[in-house]
């Protein structure tokens, strides 16, 4: 097999690993000393110092470029890598006019407290050394003021010296939790300058970038023990667990060491869905007769105890007297005052500051009684009682439901408007996918993924955007992709029309990667998150309903999505319109992807 050096795909020759001689040889020694696996970028003149290092100077290393053809989709594909991965990597923007098309998915990735490393250039910062206009226009006092609101860290070294502690800090910040990603600008005459001598990576690189996870107090985990062991209906919220799967294995032991239900809150694989105690959609229920509420990273509490609120303004929960809530979370941590994605804040009873990667297994540790110490009191087993028998009636309503799911699925089938329900279509992709090992990397058919199919661990869903910025879905499916491939899985990107549109480019990068994608494209005709405000709006002011879709609906013409794949070079079939249609098409994706392919299947679904 040819070596394949960065920067290329094995069609040129490797380049053998050398001494740094320039500033942006530096930087890529020390990405590859940090693990940075890959450099997703839409090429730039402001950092043409790091391409060239990149694809001349590591040799057959990492990182290696992926090329994007936008730069809001080389950050998503970051995001949606560290999330599959759990490692960052590097994203590069173009200085003022990169960095300001990649703000939309720095958000997402900040807001969903994903680690990227996004390295930017700049014209030299000594004017003098400028080429006329360009470098002029494209330099900015200083670039990192542009996201400085949604990024964990920012810097701009001015010696080639300072390049080494600048992005080991960013580094070790970007990956300490809450995480986030951080924003590095090159001056372009440091990148291109000789080297001074002597300046090389670390030797003792492990003591730059250690960093221990933080645990919350002993005290306040012995409290909350206490409590959930004396509860008789408990309730777990959790939202960003399955970050980790130390967290995910922490919630599972906890939630049966309780017999507590588990509410998933859906921004990322928490718990497995068919589980006895998965109870998400009995959230409402099962929190108004909770005796105490326990929240674990969670990132909006309050929006979370609410019920109703896509349709209406909540006026606010009040839980009763007896009812203690307890906060496990570090999002507290990372709260900038631009963007309110803090959220409203919510009282609590016990805040508990901590990861949950460590907080969660010993909280699992300390409820579970040693059967030989006889240390557990009257009190704490007739709770116990109360909640096996409790456990026993939630998992029975969960088997109705997913047996009533089920059949209410089968019977969308015979609908026969032109359009998928969405409940279909997630029966016929569990029946085609059946014996795959599955990504889920984007979107959940509102629901029914989780009602109808088996996902049980953290790997098999990536989660949501974290910003609700659109475009997100195919950029990230590609990280997701990127990280599956070679791995024998099939990564299922669920896509919105409205979303896909605004970065269709990225199918060039599905298709020159040949990631193991299966993009089933929900095509409803409509932005119908916009459509339904209409709706609301009309009801609310008594004008015509039928109405509400002007200006949301890009159907005059239709896009054809399969052709637009195709121009790619990604086979593709559609529009779908007929459920009896689904399981040969679906078919024929599945066996392309199987086989190392990527693949594009436009469904007509419908709006909700």
């Amino acid at each position: 097999m040819t070596a394949v050096a960065p920067g290329g795909t094995g069609s040129g020759p490797a380049v053998s690993r050398r001494e740094p001689e320039y500033g942006s040889d530096l930087v890529v020694d020390i990405l590859h000393a940090l693990g940075i696996e890959y450099a997703a970028l839409n090429p730039g003149a402001s950092f043409r110092g790091l391409h060239d290092s990149l694809v001349n100077h590591g040799g057959d290393l990492s990182p290696r470029t992926v090329l994007c053809c936008h730069e809001e989709v080389s950050v998503a594909l970051a995001h949606g890598y560290a999330k599959a991965t759990g490692r960052p990597i590097m994203a590069g923007l173009h200085d003022v006019v990169g960095l300001q098309h990649a703000c939309m998915a720095i958000f997402n990735a900040w807001c969903d407290r994903v680690p990227v490393l996004l390295l930017g250039g700049t014209g030299p910062m000594d004017s003098t050394r400028r080429r006329p206009w360009i470098e002029w226009i494209h330099t900015a006092l200083v670039q990192g003021n542009h996201v400085r609101d949604f990024v964990k860290f920012d810097d701009q070294p001015n010696s080639a010296a300072g390049l080494t502690e600048s992005l080991l800090r960013a580094y070790r910040l970007m990956t300490a939790e809450p995480c986030g990603p951080v924003y590095v600008c090159l001056d372009a005459a440091i990148q291109e300058d000789p080297l001074p001598k002597g300046l090389g990576v670390p030797a003792d690189l492990e003591r730059w970038i250690q960093q221990s996870p933080v645990q919350a107090a002993p005290d306040g985990l012995a409290t909350a023990a206490r409590w959930l062991s004396d509860s008789r209906r408990p309730v777990i919220l959790a939202d960003r667990v399955g970050g980790s799967r130390e967290g995910a294995d922490g919630l599972l032991r906890l939630a049966e060491a309780l017999n507590a239900p588990v509410v998933d809150l859906g921004s990322r694989y928490n718990f497995p869905s068919d589980h006895p105690l998965e109870a998400t959609e009995r959230r409402a229920e099962l929190l108004g007769e909770a005796d105490v509420i326990l929240a674990v990273d969670v990132v909006d509490l309050w929006g979370a105890l609410q019920s109703n609120v896509a349709r209406h303004r909540p006026a606010g929960y009040a839980p009763a007297a007896e009812v203690r809530i307890i906060s496990l979370s570090m999002s507290e941590m990372l709260v900038h005052s631009w963007a309110s994605d803090f959220q409203r804040m919510q009282p609590v009873d016990l805040n508990l500051v901590g990861d949950s990667r460590l907080a969660l297994p010993a909280l699992a540790d300390l409820v579970t009684p040693s059967s030989a110490d006889g240390m557990v009191s009257g009190s704490s087993r007739a709770a116990a009682d109360d909640r096996r028998t409790r456990a026993e009636s939630i998992a029975a309503e969960g088997r109705r439901r997913r047996s009533e799911w089920l059949e209410r699925a089968r019977g969308l089938a015979g609908r026969g408007d032109g359009t998928v329900p969405l409940g279909a279509l997630g029966l016929a992709l569990r029946d085609a996918l059946e014996g795959r090992d599955v990504v889920l990397s984007n979107s959940n058919l509102q629901g029914w993924t989780r009602r109808l199919w088996r996902i049980d661990q953290p790997y098999q869903y990536t989660g949501s955007s974290g910003g609700a910025g659109l475009g997100y879905g195919i950029g990230a499916s590609l990280g997701v992709g990127l990280a599956h491939k070679g791995s024998g899985r099939i990564v299922l990107n669920l896509q919105p029309d409205g979303d896909f549109l605004y970065s269709s480019s990225a199918l060039y990068t599905v298709a020159h990667e040949q990631l193991p994608l299966l993009t089933v494209m929900l095509n409803n005709h409509s932005y119908y998150n916009s459509e339904e405000h209409g709706l609301r709006m009309a009801e609310q002011r008594g004008r015509p309903a039928e109405r509400a879709g002007i200006g949301t609906r890009p159907e005059g013409p239709s896009v054809d999505f399969a052709a637009l794949a195709r121009s790619f070079g990604i086979a593709a079939a559609g529009p779908v319109t007929s459920v009896a249609d689904l399981p040969r098409a679906l078919a024929t994706a599945v066996e392309a992807v199987a086989a190392g392919e990527p693949y594009l299947l436009d469904v007509v679904t419908e709006v909700r």
